[in-house]
């Protein structure tokens, strides 16, 4: 099957366009759709990943679902006959990989949850015994368990890549209540979701959520818990000391390194196996953490 790039649904007005969704507006609902456009080093690559997108929707529609509980989101329904008539129409495109979302106003930060020492937060520590000014036991090793998971927000830069920022430049930003929520909410979610995963055998290393406003109201918007949003390590091959097997993007990445690419537009295409690869990788994923066979649509 060929990877979803682009979408042009004709007599829907196109509201927005992201490095991965494709989003439609329909009154005072949203029509999102998750392509299967891939993003690394904050560059879209030339070629797709089959399936991705469904996985991406499928599997936020799920976390959705399993963590209601503790906030609400956006989400509507992800079944084409839920839909407006006037996308209806468009259902070989659509079905698997779209939702019909409330539409909120977001708020223009992202709020990342950590629970393991990976990434940039590896880097943070190896340099000042912290991340994002919050102060590590000495001695941990890349890819450790951290004493307990830390909330680590950013601001979206205008260029380039985010921002981190601290609690109480959160609060200046969004005010106090709402910065303690956001914070509560990230933690508790992250907390759920990763004692499921970790049940089915992933580790959730970390994740970002998004979130928005709804008649004064907060809820969790765009995806949740994806291999886009987050780092999945297979928890029988886990050993701190190093890097982790990845069920995200990273071996986009680490082929993109590995050809020493300047990071910069255009970016290369990526060769058959590491797409095909990447393909598996997500699907897999969304199998072992919902315990159901993906349905290829």
């Amino acid at each position: 099957m060929s990877a979803i790039l682009k979408t042009d649904l004709k007599g829907l007005k196109l509201f927005s366009r992201g490095k991965v969704r494709d989003t439609y507006e329909i009154g005072d609902r949203l029509l999102m759709i998750a392509t299967d456009r891939i993003s690394a080093f904050d560059v879209v690559l030339p070629n797709g990943i089959p399936h991705k997108g469904a996985v991406l929707n499928q599997l936020s529609a799920f976390w959705f679902n399993y963590t209601k509980d503790i906030m609400p989101n956006h989400l509507i329904s992800i079944d084409v006959k839920d839909f407006p008539e006037e996308a209806r129409k468009f259902s070989s495109i659509l079905k698997g990989r779209t939702m019909l979302i409330r539409k909120t106003q977001p708020i223009h930060a992202e709020f990342i949850v950590r629970g393991y020492l990976s990434g940039s937060a590896w880097k943070d520590y190896q340099k000042k015994g912290e991340v994002c000014g919050i102060p590590l036991p000495k001695g941990m090793l890349e890819s450790g368990k951290l004493p307990e998971p830390i909330f680590t927000p950013s601001t979206k830069a205008e260029a380039g890549h985010d921002l981190n920022i601290s609690q109480a430049e959160l609060e200046k930003l969004v005010g106090s209540d709402v910065a303690a929520e956001l914070k509560e909410a990230s933690l508790k979610i992250y907390e759920k979701a990763s004692e499921k995963a970790r049940r089915n055998g992933i580790i959730i290393a970390d994740t970002k959520f998004e979130f928005g406003t709804l008649n004064r109201q907060l809820l969790v918007i765009d995806e949740m818990l994806t291999p886009d949003s987050s780092r999945f390590w297979p928890a029988d091959s886990y050993s701190p000391g190093g890097p982790q097997k990845s069920f995200d993007k990273q071996p986009v990445r680490d082929y993109l390194e590995s050809i020493n690419w300047d990071k910069r537009p255009p970016a290369p295409v990526l060769p058959p196996e590491v797409v095909d690869g990447t393909s598996k990788r997500y699907i897999e994923a969304y199998e072992i953490i919902t315990g159901k066979k993906f349905e290829v649509v």
